[in-house]
């Protein structure tokens, strides 16, 4: 079975917090979340954990789709300084520089 992409595992976890905060029991949380998110019950028992210890639901956040682009070689040693001097992802950085330049284009008409 294919490793939960991290919005999956955000759903999941405020499921098993919303399960909790309902006041079901553990053993009932467990059976739910195996039925309604496809889990075996040792991963439900985890989420359930790690949910407990929850003050609120977390961000669930977009899928990701990955791409290939091809940049100069220059922006690419610039791109990853940048990425590690901020602390972000390079693919979180260029997501970021596209969204800015897309709602620049469109004020520019």
């Amino acid at each position: 079975m294919a490793r939960a992409t991290r919005s999956e595992r955000a759903q999941r976890l405020n499921t098993a917090f919303d399960l909790i905060a309902k006041g079901y029991s553990l053993n009932e949380a467990a059976e739910v979340l195996v039925e309604q998110c496809d889990l075996s019950l040792r991963q439900a028992y985890r989420y359930l954990q790690e949910a407990q210890s929850l003050k609120r639901p977390v961000p669930v956040c977009a899928p990701t789709i990955p791409i290939t682009i091809k940049v100069p070689g220059e922006v690419v040693v610039k791109l990853r300084a940048y990425a590690q001097a901020s602390g972000l992802t390079i693919g979180e950085t260029v997501a970021r520089a596209v969204t800015r330049f897309l709602a620049s284009a469109r004020r520019h008409g």
